[in-house]
């Protein structure tokens, strides 16, 4: 078994809930924090198959349920975009103190959004790969939009996302709406992959367009033709994980 289950607390001292990917030497050159999508978790198919991937390649990788969600402690309604970025970085302390600080963030739709937010906090963060995510964080109010009017009016609503309800409080889209990622794309000091399917239907490829433009060179991206917001074949989780272990190489102290 090339993967263990570790547990940390966040900032509000919650534990969250993780898995650990080796490689086969169980001594990986470098190490990967992944986030995962809006209400997802550590578990979810694409999430696995990404980590993989890497791991064949030497990574070692983190993936973990934020706050809330998945096993890790914590009331999702709770939560909002910006515990997530601090969740990121508790889980990056927790590398640095059991392994070796992260040098590449990888991040799934709103996670891409948040990985970006959370490398300004990261010193030890070399390079920043995104899959599907925003160009806003405020853009994951469109899969809320019936419910919206409800939240404002009450102050939370119940939505249904996938197959699971989650409340969804006021609080949650005042944070979203709040962030501004295309500014801080600007200012950010790493090489940036942004990986995006023209097809995907739930954040559109301009999302990806308009990250590009912002960001500043090396910067990169890479198509996922054919494939969805979520990755559902996996010969596409397993081959955007694959370009970004390629990828990294090229920015990173590997031996």
């Amino acid at each position: 078994m090339n993967y263990k289950k570790v547990f940390f607390p966040n900032k509000e001292g919650t534990q969250l809930s993780g898995y650990l990917e080796l490689p086969v030497n169980q001594e990986p050159h470098s190490f990967v924090l992944f986030a995962h999508c809006f209400t997802c978790n550590k578990n979810f198919f694409a999430v696995k198959n990404i980590a993989r991937a890497l791991s064949e390649n030497g990574y070692g990788v983190l993936r973990f349920d934020f706050t809330g969600l998945g096993e890790s402690e914590g009331d999702f309604a709770d939560t909002n975009f910006s515990g997530n970025v601090e969740d990121l970085v508790a889980a990056s302390a927790y590398l640095e103190k059991e392994h070796s600080a992260p040098s590449l963030l990888v991040g799934h739709s709103l996670g891409g959004a948040a990985v970006i937010f959370a490398s300004e906090k990261l010193p030890s963060v070399k390079a920043v790969a995104t899959i599907a995510a925003p160009s806003s964080p405020g853009h994951v109010t469109h899969v809320l939009r019936s419910n919206i009017e409800e939240i404002k009016e009450k102050g939370k609503a119940t939505v249904n996302v996938g197959v699971r309800d989650f409340t969804i409080k006021e609080q949650f889209l005042n944070d979203l709406n709040s962030r501004d990622l295309k500014e801080l794309v600007k200012e950010l000091e790493v090489p940036c992959l942004i990986l995006h399917s023209p097809h995907d239907s739930i954040v559109e490829i301009k999302n990806a367009e308009e990250l590009y433009v912002a960001a500043k060179h090396p910067k990169s991206f890479v198509s996922l033709d054919q494939a969805d917001h979520l990755l559902s074949k996996k010969e596409d989780s397993i081959y955007a994980g694959k370009v970004i272990s390629a990828w990294a190489s090229r920015y990173l102290d590997l031996p």
